[in-house]
């Protein structure tokens, strides 16, 4: 019977074998705050140099710059881990654009329409057109490697869309070890519980016999909403630490996770 261990704990999936891992993918899977990072950088040098052609008032852009970064989470110490760039799909994220300009003084229709060209110049940056490709967490790849031999299914949950979950595990030859997608343009999507149960459903496995593992207090909380009976939060994945709910077993390296085949007893 395959099971997950945790340093050494094994961490029993209900009554029966562990059978799906679900995997969130930026600051998870993948080390992504490098690329959103310089992505949400480009999008307020973009939405600045707009705004300015239409409203010239120095003190209102100075106050966008500050607003736009707030949104997205965005600092001297990084990406904020919780922050719209990190969780948030790319709808949300315009949409906070979109809140930002209107907060300065452009009407709603202005505002989303310039939020829109600032992402239209920017979509390069992410996605499948794009030349940056995060690097996958350190350890990753043996662990997946781990669960296939063990015929465990893996799955990729996120708020990113098809063509960048695709693009991520194109580039680093992931594909292969990923059964199935669930995206922002899945409905309904993450942190809805439902979502677990639709991406189960695509597995053909059942939530109690999942594992989840998220960076993010919305995935942990959605999974466990959903049945989930094993959910780790992963904290390596951001420059800023993560603050995760502590009712939650975390780790901080793909190498405290072991795949094990066998009764999952108490001590190993």
């Amino acid at each position: 019977m395959v099971h997950l261990s945790l340093r050494g704990t094994p961490l029993p999936c209900g009554d029966g074998p562990l059978e799906a891992v679900l995997f969130d993918k930026d600051g998870t899977m993948s080390h992504s705050e490098p690329m959103l990072e310089a992505l949400a950088q480009a999008r307020v040098f973009h939405c600045l140099a707009l705004a300015g052609q239409a409203e010239g008032d120095p003190e209102r852009l100075s106050d966008l710059g500050a607003l736009l970064r707030r949104a997205y989470g965005l600092s001297a110490e990084g990406i904020h881990p919780a922050g719209t760039m990190a969780v948030g799909s790319r709808d949300q994220n315009l949409v906070a654009t979109g809140t930002a300009l209107a907060q300065v003084g452009f009407g709603w229709p202005e505002a989303l329409a310039m939020a829109e060209a600032v992402f239209a110049r920017t979509d390069g940056l992410h996605g499948q057109g794009s030349e940056q490709r995060p690097a996958p967490t350190p350890g990753l790849r043996p662990l997946l490697e781990a669960l296939r031999q063990a015929g465990v299914r893996c799955a990729v949950i996120s708020n990113d869309h098809v063509e960048g979950i695709e693009a991520f595990l194109a580039a680093h030859d992931l594909a292969a070890y990923v059964q199935a997608i669930w995206s922002a343009e899945h409905q309904p999507r993450k942190p809805d519980p439902a979502a677990i149960h639709g991406l189960c459903e695509e597995l053909g496995v059942a939530a109690q016999s999942c594992a989840l593992v998220g960076d993010a207090n919305s995935d942990l909380r959605m999974a466990r909403a959903a049945g989930v009976p094993v959910v780790l939060g992963y904290r390596a994945g951001w420059r800023r630490p993560v603050a995760l709910d502590g009712s939650f077993l975390q780790l901080d390296h793909w190498q405290e996770l072991a795949v094990v085949q066998g009764p999952a007893n108490r001590w190993e």
